[in-house]
């Protein structure tokens, strides 16, 4: 089995790990933990470990030094490094030094297992072809559509895993030459419950065989793999083919087209990226089909678009800060009506925004569905946001999406008050709306319990127990909710902001922002405003 190291100096965060891998699953062994930068260097030393996990800061050693050391002293060991946000450029740095993969805090345990079994995949591939291969070990085919598919899920994630020609001939075996390199994407709209697993699979195999068959004469090399409802690939050709190679996508399209209606009703949009030089920037071209692709939303499925839109004035209309007033009053009264009309008024509003993008209209439905998600009394809101995100990507309209925002939030009213009907957590109800008409004032346990005539004992247990999260907890993710609205919508000051979600001391006020989102209120607005 191969051997893994953790070296982090919170302890918590080391258990956290220990218990997210997939040991078993993965046929991996935890070989050891380190605490501080000595320590993992000598444990580095002793235990020889195929793979270490790392935080990008340790105690006693910097981050860099301590990745630059472990690699001098096993330069086969693949490292992936935890960073939170703040240290997002010094994550790319370390990449420089050799390092495979980073997370980011939160550690999310489908990301962490996905990247061990791709460094357990490629530590293997080594080992077997120093066992005396050599050039002529190859990889089976369900292999190489493995290596692929990681590829592109890597260039898909915005990783910034270094490419070169050379990377791309010896660990993904790809006949790439000097030339353009550009990604196509291919996109599925439809209802998915008309389309089984096993529909989708035919349908993204027959993709790409229509992809493969129709652009390999024109191109040097291509590779395809699946994302969710899409056919994701990447093309490198002779720089004189550009206009060839076009022509080509859009034949490849047409077919696909004339054979969708062997499919169910379903609709096909291919947008496509720049042309880049080197495969350096083939993470641009990515991140730009990805972008493009959306304009499907605004301007119709069953075409070729190409070309990066430009963002428009829709987030200066604060028609968030609109809609939210109106669904958490419909929440409160669980109106059903009131719900509808508010994402109707918000549908109309977006109507009137000039060029708006598809890319923008599905950012705003993911707020406005986390938004109001985040008010109500339910809670399983990360599975609910997440399967709405996924029906999501099955729209092929701005027109679908409003439709889908409003059966969520009528489905979900309903629930609740279907449920409210049965129970008598009354007392937390009214609690919750004194509290969302009071955050900005300096709110406390002791007055919200004497509101609703609790004890404060009784009623901090009560509340914990009906919300899953205690009073404080509650209040301060509501506080943050308002403070990024107010961020993203308006030009107010940070301690402007501050003063309006109940902060009175800045300091205070950015490190509770910081700790909840992941960066600072400034840099939030640099980001999302």
């Amino acid at each position: 089995m191969l051997r893994v190291m953790i070296a982090d100096d919170e302890e918590r965060i080391c258990k956290l790990i220990t218990a997210l891998v997939e040991w078993e699953a993965l046929e991996l062994q935890l070989a050891g933990i380190a605490r501080n930068g000595p320590e993992a260097i000598a444990l580095a030393q002793e235990l020889e470990p195929d793979i270490l996990i790392t935080d990008i800061r340790m105690p006693g050693l910097s981050g860099l030094d301590l990745i630059e050391q472990v690699k001098k002293l096993r330069p086969e060991v693949e490292i992936v490094i935890i960073s939170g946000y703040a240290h997002f450029e010094y994550a790319q740095t370390a990449i420089k030094f050799g390092v495979g993969d980073y997370l980011l805090k939160p550690v999310d345990q489908e990301e962490l297992n996905t990247t061990l079994r791709k460094f357990k995949e490629r530590i293997l591939e080594k080992q077997a072809a120093a066992e005396g291969n050599g050039p002529l070990f190859r990889k089976s085919e369900n292999d190489l559509r493995r290596l692929r598919t990681g590829l592109i899920r890597q260039l898909l994630l915005q990783k910034g895993e270094r490419l070169s020609l050379e990377i791309l001939r010896e660990e993904y075996y790809l006949q790439v030459e000097p030339g353009l390199f550009q990604a196509a994407w291919l996109k599925f709209d439809g209802r998915p419950e008309a389309l089984t697993e096993a529909g989708l699979y035919g349908l993204m195999k027959k993709a790409e065989s229509i992809l493969e068959s129709g652009l390999r004469s024109r191109c040097t090399e291509l590779a395809f793999g699946r994302n969710g409802s899409s056919c994701v690939g990447i093309l490198n050709y002779g720089n004189g083919k550009r206009e060839e190679v076009r022509r080509g996508l859009k034949d490849c399209l047409n077919q696909l087209k004339a054979q969708q209606a062997l499919y169910g009703p379903v609709q096909v949009t291919l947008a496509a990226g720049r042309a880049v030089g080197s495969p350096e920037e083939l993470e641009d071209s990515v991140y730009e089909a990805s972008m493009i692709v959306k304009e499907r939303l605004v301007k119709g499925s069953g075409r070729i678009l190409d070309r990066m839109p430009e963002a428009s004035f829709l987030h200066e209309q604060r028609l968030l800060e609109k809609y939210l007033r109106k669904v958490i009053h419909a929440a409160e009264v669980m109106s059903v009506t009131e719900a509808s009309g508010a994402v109707s008024e918000l549908e109309n509003a977006v109507k009137t925004v000039r060029d708006v993008r598809g890319y923008e209209i599905l950012e705003l439905i993911h707020s406005a569905a986390s938004l109001f998600l985040s008010h109500l009394e339910s809670r399983n809101r990360t599975e609910l946001l997440q399967e709405f995100d996924e029906r999501c990507e099955w729209c092929g309209s701005a027109e679908e999406l409003f439709v889908l925002l409003k059966a969520l939030l009528e489905e979900q009213i309903g629930e609740v008050r279907k449920k409210h009907e049965q129970d008598a957590d009354r007392p937390v109800r009214q609690a919750k709306e004194y509290i969302q008409n009071h955050f900005s004032e300096p709110v406390t346990l002791e007055e919200v319990s004497g509101y609703v005539g609790l004890n404060p004992a009784y009623f901090s247990v009560l509340f914990k127990k009906t919300e899953g999260e205690g009073f404080a907890k509650y209040l301060i993710h509501l506080r943050m909710e308002q403070a990024k609205i107010l961020l993203r919508e308006t030009n107010e000051p940070v301690a402007a902001v501050c003063r309006r979600v109940g902060y009175n001391d800045v300091k205070h006020f950015t490190r509770t922002f910081e700790k909840a989102t992941g960066v600072r209120p400034s840099t939030y607005r640099k980001l999302y405003g």
